[in-house]
C-alpha cells in the first residue's frame, strides 16, 4: 500500500510518465526471455543486441524492476486511490533449453579400476539445461527474474539466477530522472546492468562437461546459487549507477547434523560466510546516437570459514577474499551492424589464516588476478561471433594447487604450484530467429594450472584440455 502524500503522488507520476515514454523511444522494436516480451509487447531486439547481452533499453528496464507492461491489469484501489493490487492477466513466465556435444583435444583417463583406459571422447548433453522462468512484473514497483533449471551434470532440478526487485523513478528538478530500488538476489554481479560483471558475461552459456581450472576469484560464480544479497541501487539521468548491499549464506542442500534441518549451518558445511559480506559497484556510462561506453568498478569483501574442507568449525580464524575489480562496455546497435568490445579485471588480495593453520595452503597470503575481454560482432542480429580472451595469474601455493600424488591421473592438478591459466575462446553463432542460437565455440588453452607443456606432472598438457563445444540454444 502506497504511503505518498497527495502532494508527492503527482510529481511520482509525472516522473514514471516521463520515463515511460523515454523507453518507448529508445525502443527499436522492443527483451532475453520471451515472458518480457509478452509482458511489454515489444520484440527481444529493444533490450538484446542478440540475447542475453543488454542493450541500454534492456538496462532501463531492469533498472526499473522489469514492471514495463501493456498487458491488460487486474487492479483494486483504496477509497483514496492507493493501489492495492495491479496483476498481469497472463502470468509472465517462459522456457529456456539448450542441448549440446562438447569434444575435448584429447580423451581423460578413465578411473575404473576394471578397465583402466581412457574415458569416452564426447559429451553429448540433452538437455544439457532446461529451465522456467517467471520474468516480469508482480506488483506495483515490483518485479522478478527467477529461474528454475534442470542440469544434465546434476540429475536435478534447482533454484538457479534469481533478482527480485522493487523500483520507482522520481523527476528532480532540473527534469533529470533518478531510478531507485532494492534487489534481493542470489549471486553477486547477477542484479547488475552490464555484461562486463562475472553472472551475465561472457562466455553466456559453456559446457560443462570440459576440464576447469583450479583457480578462480570469489566474486568471479563462487557463490552462484549459495548465498543471499540485499542491495541498493541509484541510477542518475540513465548513466551514473551506484550500488551496496551485503551477502549471506544461503546453502542449497546443506542440513544441519544435529537437526536434519536446512539449518543452522555448521562445520560440516564447506566455505560458510562469517557473518554479512560486503558488495558495492560504480559505473558510468554515456551514450550517443547509436553508440554507449560504460566504465565501473565494483567489488565484495568476503569472509569464509573452510568447514569440511580443513575440518574446522564455525569459530576462531577465518580466510579472507577481497576482490576489488573493474570493468569497461562498448556497444554501437546499429540497423544492420551490431558491435560490443567489453571486458573485466578482477584483483583478489587472501588473507588465508584457517587454512594456513590447518596445513591446507602453503602461504599465510596470495592473490589472484582474472582478466577477460572479448569483441563481438553480428549483422543483422542472424549471423556473428565473439573473440574472447581470459587469463587468471597469482601467486604459487602448493596447498591450494597441490601436485598430484602418487598413481594420481593428475589433469586437475599442478606440477608447480601455479593457478596461472590462460587461453582464447572463439564462438560462431547464427539466429535463424530472434530467440533461437545456434553456436560453435572453441576453447584454446595457451597455459592450464602452471604450465604449457606437462603442467600436471603425469604428461598432461594445457592443449589437450582444448574443447569444440556446438550448441542449440532457444527460449519460448
Amino acid at each position: 500500500m502506497s504511503g505518498r502524500t497527495m502532494i508527492e503522488r503527482p510529481r511520482n507520476f509525472v516522473a514514471r510518465a516521463v520515463l515511460f515514454v523515454a523507453l518507448l523511444a529508445a525502443a527499436p522494436v522492443a527483451l532475453a526471455v520471451p515472458s518480457f516480451a509478452r509482458q511489454t509487447g515489444m520484440a527481444c531486439e529493444a533490450c538484446h543486441t542478440v540475447y542475453p547481452e543488454l542493450t541500454h533499453f534492456g538496462r532501463v528496464f531492469k533498472a526499473n524492476g522489469y514492471i514495463l507492461t501493456n498487458l491488460k491489469q487486474v487492479r483494486d484501489v483504496t477509497g483514496k486511490k492507493e493501489e492495492l493490487l495491479e496483476l498481469s492477466q497472463t502470468p509472465p513466465l517462459s522456457i529456456m533449453a539448450q542441448a549440446s556435444y562438447t569434444q575435448q583435444k584429447t580423451s581423460l583417463p578413465d578411473l575404473s579400476a576394471s578397465a583402466p583406459g581412457v574415458a569416452q571422447n564426447g559429451t553429448a548433453g540433452f538437455p544439457q539445461q532446461l529451465s522456467l522462468f517467471y520474468a516480469g512484473k508482480i506488483a506495483p514497483h515490483f518485479g522478478a527474474f527467477f529461474q528454475l533449471t534442470y542440469e544434465n551434470d546434476s540429475g536435478a532440478l534447482g533454484i538457479d539466477n534469481t533478482d527480485l526487485r522493487f523500483a520507482d523513478v522520481t523527476l528532480l528538478p532540473d527534469n533529470r530522472t533518478l531510478t531507485y530500488g532494492v534487489s534481493l538476489n542470489n549471486n553477486p554481479t547477477v542484479q547488475d546492468l552490464w555484461n562486463s560483471t562475472p553472472a551475465f558475461g561472457f562466455p553466456y552459456a559453456a559446457s560443462n562437461a570440459t576440464v576447469s581450472a583450479l583457480a578462480g576469484t570469489a566474486i568471479d560464480g563462487t557463490f552462484g546459487q549459495d548465498v543471499a544479497g540485499l542491495t541498493a541501487y541509484a541510477l542518475w539521468d540513465e548513466s551514473l549507477y551506484a550500488e551496496v548491499g551485503g551477502y549471506r549464506s544461503a546453502k542449497q542442500g546443506a542440513t544441519n547434523q544435529l537437526t536434519g534441518a536446512a539449518g543452522p549451518l555448521d562445520g560440516s558445511v564447506s566455505n560458510v560466510m562469517q557473518g554479512v559480506a560486503p558488495y558495492w559497484r560504480v559505473a558510468y556510462e554515456h551514450n550517443w546516437d547509436r553508440h554507449s561506453i560504460e566504465a565501473g568498478l565494483y567489488g565484495a569483501d568476503f569472509k569464509l570459514f573452510p568447514g569440511s574442507d580443513v575440518g574446522s568449525p564455525l569459530r576462531g580464524p577465518v580466510n579472507r577474499f577481497k576482490d576489488v575489480a573493474e570493468d569497461v562496455q562498448y556497444q554501437f546497435v546499429g540497423e544492420e551492424h551490431l558491435v560490443t568490445v567489453a571486458g573485466t579485471r578482477i584483483h583478489e588480495s587472501m588473507t588465508l589464516d584457517a587454512s594456513f593453520a590447518a596445513g591446507a595452503s602453503a602461504n599465510p597470503a596470495n592473490d589472484l588476478t582474472t582478466t577477460r575481454f572479448w569483441a563481438t560482432y553480428y549483422f543483422r542480429r542472424r549471423i556473428g561471433g565473439t573473440v574472447g580472451y581470459f587469463s587468471t595469474t597469482g601467486s604459487t601455493d602448493t596447498g591450494l594447487y597441490p601436485a598430484p600424488l602418487p598413481g594420481d591421473p593428475g589433469v586437475v592438478t599442478s606440477a608447480n604450484g601455479s593457478p596461472d591459466t590462460r587461453g582464447w575462446i572463439v564462438e560462431l553463432n547464427y539466429l535463424p530467429w530472434l530467440n533461437v542460437k545456434l553456436s560453435a565455440q572453441y576453447t584454446w588453452y595457451s597455459k592450464f594450472n602452471g604450465a604449457g607443456t606437462n603442467y600436471d606432472g603425469v604428461g598432461r598438457n594445457a592443449s589437450d584440455n582444448n574443447a569444440l563445444y556446438l550448441l542449440l540454444w532457444f527460449a519460448y
